[in-house]
């Protein structure tokens, strides 16, 4: 576990812009933060610096929490997207984390896209597949699959930038198409050749 940032580097996460997330402080300070996967640097000029999904996620917080690369990562400690089967209630503390973690991952995208667009994943997604996934469906409301056996499960795959999306309500799977295909992913339902069991694969599109 990583240490929480010093009381500087916290003064220059509260005074982030509240809407891009755009930093201000000394060199050293912001070359710190970004160390810590709180903060990147725009490679476009004049290179500024911006939150992280992490960042955000610290300003908002009433006290310190642990730092993170990204926007979630399982059992980093912060906040983790439900991929299905984990233990948990979908509280107002729950929503709100979930709905600065995607805002974040929005914003994530548009700057880190030569165009600024936000409706194609970005790299963080494509190297976290199944958390990204899973962030898109429980921000748009999609329920993770819990104790009764109903909600979505999103798993790796051996295909290459594909994730499984599974959910034994038929209409709620294509409600799951349909999310993580407006959130930028490119989908198709499938059947398990033994159960006959339907699916959708998913995996981010690049146009």
């Amino acid at each position: 576990m990583t240490r929480p940032p010093t009381a500087a580097q916290r003064r220059v996460i509260d005074a982030a812009d509240p809407v891009t997330g755009r930093l201000k402080g000394t060199e050293a300070q912001l070359a710190a933060l970004v160390k810590r996967g709180l903060a990147f640097r725009h490679p476009r000029p004049p290179h500024d610096h911006f939150l992280t999904p992490a960042g955000h996620r610290i300003r908002e917080a009433p006290e310190p929490v642990v730092e993170t690369h990204a926007p979630a990562e399982a059992g980093s400690g912060v906040f983790a997207a439900r991929i299905g089967g984990e233990e948990g209630e979908a509280g107002p503390s729950r929503l709100r984390e979930v709905h600065s973690a995607w805002q974040g991952l929005l914003e994530l995208r548009r700057m880190t896209s030569r165009d600024g667009a936000i409706d194609r994943p970005c790299g963080w997604e494509r190297a976290h597949l199944v958390q990204a996934a899973a962030l898109a469906l429980e921000a748009a409301g999609h329920r993770p699959a819990g104790a009764d056996g109903g909600g979505y499960r999103v798993r790796a795959t051996p295909q290459p930038e594909a994730v499984a999306v599974q959910e034994p309500d038929p209409e709620a799977l294509r409600a799951c198409a349909a999310t993580l295909e407006k959130a930028g992913w490119q989908v198709g339902e499938h059947a398990e050749p033994r159960t006959g069991a339907r699916y959708v694969l998913a995996s981010p599109r690049r146009v």
